[in-house]
């Protein structure tokens, strides 16, 4: 086949990524798509609408398409790792984000959004990649629990800034995706990935930071016994995660404070193991005590 210089019918190409239910690409899926399609792209006909280019090279073909705006390059320079992605027709930002990890889905602050548990517009995005690895158990002490939570929570540095956001990537503990389900977001050409109400509760309560802070986790236990909540399957997660610290203590705080679930429901949490001093949040200051939960928790918030 010819190797000189030809052009690229648009409407070729147009029509490609028409009949395409996405609109992100990595580079390797770009390149891929373009090679599969080259020869469909390319004609020597001059009556029809068409884009020249300098050789049939991959690189070449992409800078055209890019040149007359057919694709947009997205660079996501994450400290941990940089990412570059091209986009075809209007994306929404959530998608582009899941894009960088298969297996990434949405957690914290961006999952209560989702789910409708605040009337906040959350100013960080949360995205969470599990480790392969499960990690360990240590023994608990009450002076590992005090010493842990006297100082500053832990903040991952793996941020960018993105159509005015914070975008963090998380690099949470392997829990095989336990309650992660996919979400149907408008504007979204796919489902976007995402912890479920019960897992999304459950992880605020362990990182309140990254959920807007302990008043909005507050808020949105309460909310979300109008959308269907199961407490039942709350202490499931609990239970399946295992965590080494006794977080049950903040969320069954978290359901008898919002003051809509039933006894038996709380009690549900009752019956997890309370051996310990526990904390809602870090580094407070003069707090006050919970003695049914056994739980410090910020000054007036009872």
């Amino acid at each position: 086949m010819s190797q000189r210089p030809t052009a690229i019918r648009q409407a070729a190409v147009l029509a490609t990524f028409d009949a395409i239910a996405k609109g992100v690409f990595s580079p390797v899926e770009m390149r891929n798509l373009i090679e599969s399609n080259r020869d469909a792209w390319l004609t020597d006909d001059k009556k029809a609408a068409t884009w020249g280019i300098k050789s049939r090279n991959i690189a070449d073909i992409l800078a055209t398409l890019r040149q007359h705006g057919v694709l947009n390059e997205i660079r996501l320079p994450f400290p941990h790792r940089k990412y570059e992605r091209y986009t075809f027709g209007e994306v929404h930002p959530l998608e582009l984000l899941q894009s960088v990890d298969s297996n990434a889905y949405f957690c914290h602050y961006t999952a209560l959004h989702l789910h409708g548990l605040t009337t906040q517009i959350p100013k960080s995005i949360y995205l969470n990649v599990e480790q392969r690895g499960t990690g360990g158990q240590a023994n608990l002490t009450q002076e590992a629990v005090d010493r842990a939570f006297s100082g500053k929570c832990r903040l991952s540095s793996n941020k960018i800034e993105y159509h005015g956001q914070r975008v963090f990537k998380l690099n949470g503990r392997n829990t095989g995706k336990l309650g992660v389900v996919e979400f149907t977001l408008e504007g979204a050409r796919s489902p976007l990935r995402i912890t479920n109400i019960e897992r999304t509760l459950v992880d605020a309560a362990v990182r309140p930071v990254y959920a807007g802070g302990v008043g909005q986790v507050a808020e949105s236990y309460q909310a979300a016994v109008d959308h269907g909540v199961s407490v039942n399957r709350i202490a499931a997660y609990l239970r399946k995660l295992a965590f080494n610290y006794p977080y049950h203590q903040a969320v069954g705080f978290y359901l008898e404070r919002a003051g809509v679930y039933r006894a038996s429901q709380i009690e549900l949490l009752r019956k997890f193991p309370i051996e310990f001093d526990f904390y809602l949040t870090y580094e407070m200051r003069n707090p006050d005590y919970n003695e049914r939960w056994r739980l410090f928790i910020p000054k007036g918030f009872q």
